[in-house]
């Protein structure tokens, strides 16, 4: 919302304060102020009185503090006006700091990330701007003399800058030429591998609109091992046109990697910003961003709020990362935060990569609606650069007799054996950290409830298989597929995988890389022969390459309930199958464990876009996201049926669908968690985009918050957990 000088004043009406200027008086200094509330009827800017004492210290984005209802709050001044009508403003508590840590560009995107998720703009401002730290402030402060203005562009990699394009439309040449050679193959003939960005049709084109100051968008498939170079060459064309760069990647493992790639590229100014990093060195990054002084950020899911000016790009690396979706209120995907950047009308215009090794649903579907342009590699590109896969079905397997049943085929140990003699093997194992599923220990297929129908489970106490939807006991489990009655566990962990693996092969060395392993994540393993065992995300980075990777599980990664399962389990082989060796030297890669058969294709292809457009098109069908937006309401019962009550008496909720409540079992917690022991319902909300959906909520969570109702919900926007 825009601030305003017009509107209630709740600090002097609340708190009972004297009017502190006569009515009209001309001289008085005005403030717009983002009070930090976490009320959602009250999410929007209140006036104050800027006392002459502070006359100098308060300026737009700089921190303040106000008395509000009661209590002394902080704040951020959006705007300051001369002059003033009214006789009611309280007047300023105290200034923070005079740096301006929210200039009004970055205020406005929170408002339109708040907008379009149905939260509150002072929530989304906590994601945006780092606690403050006053040494590193007055270190920072002390370096410059003063703050610069707010389109500073100082530094040697940053000059002019040139036009700009509409916003929302993806440049115009590079969107043609895209979809004139869409599924064609290139010219590979004339691509180096210094020049990544020629191996697309119309990867010169999209350089060039950069280069000129234009602001396209592109969906890039990267082949393996260049995502980095992609990301280094775009980021050139933007600087050589004098704006700056925004990167952001899912882990501090990617930045590192990254940071390694613009440092080798010779790019200088560049600055880092992770979420681990203590608060000084995080709140110096940000400022040294805020004012300036770097050309390039480099980040995990918070720099995608970085305040740059005279941002000219921003890249996302593998957008598919469960890490990138933001886990507290109003729960915005990274994507989402950095489309803001590029497509809003009134937002920077920033030209915008998402590039990674898969595609996901909703970045094809930003190609699917013109907002973004899609670039892929030619065929003969992708099969100089991938690995050899094979996904066995049961015929294959089935050669084998009795072993063809095992989770680790002959087949398997055949390519383990062989693939050592000249450097590591990589396993990935499906599990990471919960609770083992049961499947028939004859037919593999998934241990069924026979009162129910769900999945049979085994209790963290002990004891024998229960169902984990009805909870039954299945003591006297019987296969409905063989009529077997004994049960085995299908999510082996790495720690197990790993030593059965050390046991058949004595004397080669067994690394276990997890989150829940003694030896946790590994980073990077030398080249020679060793076994690698790794859960999804923690696969090391082996030095020349692995000669062969196993995917065990498949079916497990694939057969879990979730809207975005399939797209996550490729995203996930993609990921492994990329640190592989090519083919043309060797690489191999073997899928097991029955997964689903399209997702298993979508790998041997390697054609992670024609899965994604599938996907796309099944899930426009059935009316569910990102085709159809759909938001996920869970909390209480009673909380819910009063949140959907004002859902339904809103007058631009009548093409909303409303799916539920139902009764829900381990569902997160309005407030983070999982809500053990509470009851939980569940409520799905549908609209097309004629209707947006954030609006909607925000009134909803307004109109509960104003009447003080009971209990809490969590309202998130196209899960991907939507059951």
């Amino acid at each position: 919302m825009s601030p305003s000088v017009d509107q209630p004043t709740l600090g002097g009406v609340l708190d009972g304060v004297a009017p502190p200027v006569p009515s009209g008086d001309p001289d008085a200094d005005v403030v717009s102020v983002l009070v930090e509330t976490p009320l959602a009827h009250l999410d929007r800017p209140f006036d104050y009185l800027v006392p002459p004492s502070l006359a100098e210290k308060v300026a737009v984005g700089s921190r303040v503090r106000v008395r509000f209802a009661g209590r002394e709050l902080g704040g951020f001044v959006l705007s300051r006006t001369r002059g003033s009508d009214r006789s009611d403003l309280a007047p300023l508590k105290r200034a923070v700091s005079a740096a301006p840590v929210l200039p009004p560009r970055i205020a406005e995107l929170c408002r339109r990330v708040a907008f379009e998720h149905g939260g509150t703009t002072a929530d989304v401002v906590r994601l945006a701007v780092p606690s403050r730290h006053a040494t590193t402030e007055a270190s920072v402060l002390e370096s410059l003399g003063s703050w610069p203005g707010p389109d500073a562009r100082s530094g040697p990699s940053v000059g002019a800058r040139g036009p700009r394009e509409t916003a929302g439309v993806p440049d115009t040449e590079a969107a043609e030429a895209a979809e004139a050679t869409e599924g064609a193959a290139t010219n590979d003939t004339d691509a180096t591998p210094s020049d990544p960005w020629r191996t697309y049709a119309a990867g010169e084109a999209f350089l060039r609109r950069i280069r000129d100051g234009g602001s396209p968008g592109a969906v890039v498939q990267a082949l393996p091992g260049r995502t980095e170079e992609l990301a280094v060459e775009a980021a050139a064309s933007a600087l050589a046109s004098g704006r700056r760069v925004l990167v952001v990647a899912p882990t501090s493992a990617h930045v590192d990697t990254l940071a390694a790639a613009f440092a080798d590229a010779g790019i200088p100014d560049v600055e880092l910003m992770r979420a681990e990093d203590g608060t000084a060195r995080r709140y110096r990054a940000f400022l040294r961003a805020l004012t300036g002084q770097v050309g390039v950020v480099i980040g995990t899911r918070s720099a995608a709020f970085a305040p740059l000016p005279g941002l000219g790009l921003v890249v996302l690396v593998e957008d598919g990362d469960d890490r990138l979706a933001e886990p507290h209120a109003p729960y915005p995907h990274t994507r989402d935060v950095l489309l803001s950047r590029h497509a809003a009308p009134d937002g920077e215009r920033a030209a915008m990569a998402i590039v990674a090794v898969g595609r996901t649903v909703a970045a094809q579907h930003l190609v699917r609606t013109g907002v973004l342009a899609s670039l892929a590699p030619g065929r003969d590109a992708v099969r100089e650069s991938t690995p050899r896969v094979a996904a066995p079905n049961d015929v294959e397997l089935g050669r084998e007799g009795p072993a063809a049943a095992a989770r680790i085929p002959h087949v398997a140990w055949t390519l383990i054996r062989d693939s050592l003699t000249t450097g590591p093997v990589l396993v990935q194992v499906a599990r990471a950290g919960y609770v083992p599923a049961l499947a028939c220990a004859r037919c593999r297929e998934s241990a069924r409830c026979r009162h129910c129908h769900g999945p049979l489970g085994l209790a963290r106490g002990g004891g024998p298989p229960s169902c984990r939807w009805c909870g039954r006991a299945a003591a006297d489990f019987r296969c409905d597929t063989c009529g077997g009655t004994a049960v085995r566990a299908v999510r082996i962990g790495a720690g197990r995988t790993s030593h059965e693996l050390g046991r058949a092969f004595p004397g080669v060395p067994v690394l276990a890389s997890g989150a829940g392993e003694d030896t946790g994540v590994a980073r990077t393993v030398d080249d020679r022969p060793r076994l690698v065992v790794a859960t999804p995300g923690a696969e090391p980075v082996a030095d020349g390459g692995y000669r062969a990777a196993v995917l065990l599980d498949g079916g497990v990664a694939t057969a879990r309930p979730g809207l975005g399962v399939a797209e996550e389990a490729l995203r996930r082989w993609l990921t492994a199958a990329s640190l592989v060796r090519p083919a043309p030297d060797g690489g191999r890669v073997l899928l097991l464990g029955r997964p689903a058969p399209q997702v298993a294709q979508a790998l041997v292809r390697w054609d992670p876009v024609g899965f994604a457009e599938r996907e796309l098109a099944e899930r426009a069908e059935l009316a569910l996201p990102p085709a159809t937006p759909a938001a996920v309401v869970r909390g209480g019962p009673e909380a819910v049926r009063s949140f959907l009550a004002h859902v339904h008496a809103d007058s631009r909720a009548a093409e909303v669908a409303v799916l539920g409540p139902v009764p829900i079992e381990d569902a997160p917690a309005p407030g983070g968690g999982r809500g053990v022991g509470e009851p939980q319902a569940q409520a799905v909300l549908r609209s097309d985009e004629r209707v947006p959906l954030g609006p909607i909520l925000a009134a909803a969570s307004a109109a509960r918050s104003a009447r003080k109702e009971p209990g809490s919900v969590r309202v998130e926007l196209n899960p991907q957990d939507l059951l």
